[in-house]
């Protein structure tokens, strides 16, 4: 129930935000005046990129819409349940899952207390684990960072490549050959969650990243950086509506200093943006939130799979990716882009090179992702993935001597205090043994 429900306000979302682009599209050509050239491209410029977004729905739809009246059908049809044989066993793993009593799960949950020494070496390793994954994540995505941008920016023999959805499906074809090798090479627990569960948060990480590439076409870098660092409170937000999670107070604040803290420091260091948007227009404000809508829904999503199913990080990297392929192949497939977009990397050695080492470090990113979400949950990964951007501006200023500002400074100090005080507060609200 709680899926179909999430789902269904999940679609009602996506629809809602086509409706406000088309809304502000068909405003702006009723207009009789245009103020100035600048704003007649924007203007275009809009109404190509919601095209494309319808585009990709209609090439995500030729997908889900038949698959979803397939799941429907047979998951009240009895045939699943009288039946046998390896087709009714792979429909079975795909709708239904494994049910819990099969997975030997209570056996290991039921473990003896942790002594006091457990316990302190326990808080140790989860530290080592949590640097570990900061580490990961910002080595990971700094190298991937630099890599899109010089797919996405230089020539090719005097050609550009501009497909971005064909990145993204490279992308999620080599982690998802990745997990899969890992899976049958390594011991897993067994696999309980029904596999179409897996392509809500593949959605939406879809929708996510493309709200987030379209955006800067249409959002002043002040505004990028507000949404960008204010990321942990739209989390929070959606934690409550899909999972009714309440936050201790000190998460309330931490979110709101790391956000401000972030913010200042950002828009001091304004002169890292190579984005030259002269003004912010209501269609890059629909994709924004579209972004922070999808993008925070992600990560709960995830986090709730691993609390209800158990799967390990692994199995979640996946089935995520097995869906993403799908949707983005579909996609291209039906714009006509797949072939031509799959000739031109195969054209260009270079190219060839650097579209694989982009999905090498994006596999190790999802690597580190999903271990962190299921590991400390969504709000300490975003929290990560925010001060990434601070640490990395922060090491480029001290490396090539880029001048550190008082507001810069100022921003640093502020989120550095509201890490301390986060983990200051939950020690001392934690119970002890």
């Amino acid at each position: 129930m709680f899926v179909g429900n999430m789902a269904g306000q999940m679609i009602k979302m996506v629809l809602f935000l086509s409706c406000l682009l088309l809304s502000e599209i068909e405003a702006t050509e009723q207009e009789i005046v245009l103020p100035s050239t600048g704003n007649r491209e924007n203007d275009s410029s809009s109404s190509s990129s919601f095209m494309h977004f319808l585009f990709n729905l209609v090439g995500y739809a030729s997908l889900i819409v038949p698959s979803a009246f397939l799941i429907r059908y047979l998951q009240k049809s009895p045939w699943l349940e009288g039946g046998s044989g390896a087709l009714v066993s792979c429909l079975k793993t795909c709708i239904v899952g494994k049910p819990e009593d099969q997975s030997g799960l209570d056996a290991m949950e039921k473990q003896a207390p942790q002594t006091a020494d457990q316990q302190k070496e326990s808080t140790s390793w989860t530290a080592i684990r949590l640097a570990l994954c900061v580490a990961g994540l910002q080595g990971s995505y700094l190298t991937w960072g630099v890599l899109q941008e010089r797919i996405m920016t230089r020539e090719y023999d005097g050609e550009k490549f501009t497909n971005s959805q064909f990145l993204v499906f490279v992308n999620r074809v080599l982690a998802f050959l990745i997990a899969g090798v890992v899976i049958m090479t390594t011991k897993q627990p067994v696999h309980r969650a029904p596999m179409y569960k897996y392509s809500y948060c593949s959605m939406s990480n879809i929708l996510s990243s493309w709200c987030q590439y379209e955006a800067l076409k249409f959002v002043t870098f002040p505004m990028q950086v507000l949404a960008k660092a204010s990321k942990v409170i739209p989390v929070m937000i959606m934690g409550k509506i899909m999972s009714r999670k309440s936050y201790p107070w000190y998460e309330y604040a931490t979110a709101v200093l790391i956000s401000v803290g972030a913010s200042l420091f950002l828009l001091a260091s304004s002169h890292h943006s190579k984005n030259k948007v002269a003004e912010t227009t209501v269609a890059g404000l629909v994709i924004l939130l579209g972004y922070m809508i999808f993008d925070s829904f992600t990560s709960n999503w995830q986090s709730e799979l691993f609390k209800t199913y158990k799967m390990s990080p692994v199995q979640c990297m996946f089935g995520v990716n097995l869906f993403s392929c799908l949707f983005t192949m579909f996609s291209l497939i039906g714009q006509g882009e797949f072939f031509s977009s799959l000739m031109f990397i195969f054209q260009h050695n270079e190219l060839f090179f650097h579209a694989v080492f982009l999905s090498v470090c994006s596999a190790i990113g999802q690597l580190f992702i999903f271990y962190t979400v299921s590991a400390f949950g969504p709000i300490i990964f975003t929290i990560i993935m925010t001060t990434r951007q601070v640490i990395s501006i922060l090491l480029s200023c001290i490396i090539y001597g880029h001048t550190i500002t008082n507001q810069a400074a100022l921003g640093v100090t502020v989120v550095f205090i509201a890490l301390f005080l986060r983990v200051y507060a939950k020690s001392r609200s934690t119970p002890k043994q």
